[in-house]
């Protein structure tokens, strides 16, 4: 089983969700691009799994 492809699909529903939302609120398309960056570095960081993050854990990746 390929653990990056299992890793990458269960990144694409948290990922693609808050897109949607940035989307809908009229958001410039550079300012969705620069949240989604961040979601993708986040993802890359934590193997993916984004959904599951703590306060904690993202606090101390920003800082």
């Amino acid at each position: 089983m390929n653990t990056t492809f299992s890793s990458q699909s269960h990144f694409d529903q948290p990922y693609q969700t808050p897109l949607k939302h940035l989307k809908l609120k009229g958001l410039q398309p550079k300012t969705i691009e620069a949240y989604s960056r961040t979601l993708r570095r986040i993802g890359a960081r934590f193997d993916h799994q984004i959904d599951s993050l703590t306060e904690a854990q993202l606090r101390k990746y920003f800082t």
